[in-house]
């Protein structure tokens, strides 16, 4: 079995065993996906503007296979274009103040709580805060994703009523930009 990728025209990679790397005009990533159970059946290759990778072809070699084209086009689309996340904070009664810095995005006020909830940005990922709406932008899909997963997982609710109790910093959209 083998799929191919399409490489974009203002994206290189290179391919060195099975650490790929992918460089654009946003940055440049690079993955390594050697795995001991895959390592000897699975085969990366690239023929002119496009990555192939073929293995066997049974049901848990056809899984990694379709894994490892998914982040390929991921690291490609983010190498052209910046992965980004739109997040909406929500409050009732108690006025909700975010900040980003030092690699922490810090919730204050939440529900007049006097504690302040961190949450970590993951990797070389950006986070602007305005007065409503937190923008993640990241060339790697999966850091972007990953923090703004943390900050609305920073903020979530137990034993309260969510029909009442509606505060919160909640996903609006995903863009590729």
């Amino acid at each position: 079995m083998e799929k191919r990728v399409n490489i974009p025209n203002d994206v290189s990679v290179e391919v060195k065993g099975k650490i790929i790397t992918v460089k654009g005009s946003k940055g440049h990533l690079e993955r390594d996906f050697s795995d001991p159970r895959f390592d000897k059946k699975i085969s990366i290759e690239k023929t002119g503007d496009e990555i192939v990778v073929s293995g066997p072809d049974d049901r848990k070699m056809k899984a990694m296979i379709g894994t490892i084209i998914s982040h390929i086009k991921n690291m490609a689309a983010g190498a052209e274009h910046m992965h980004t996340y739109k997040m909406k904070i929500i409050y009732t009664h108690f006025p909700v103040t975010v900040e980003a810095k030092d690699g922490k995005v810090l919730v204050r006020n939440f529900l007049g709580e006097r504690g302040v909830r961190v949450a970590k940005i993951i990797g070389k990922t950006e986070v602007k805060v305005s007065k409503d709406d937190i923008t993640i932008s990241s060339i790697s899909k999966e850091d972007a994703g990953q923090t703004a997963a943390n900050i609305e997982k920073s903020c979530k609710l137990s034993k309260r009523d969510r029909r009442i109790f509606i505060d919160g910093i909640f996903m609006q959209g995903y863009k590729k930009r």
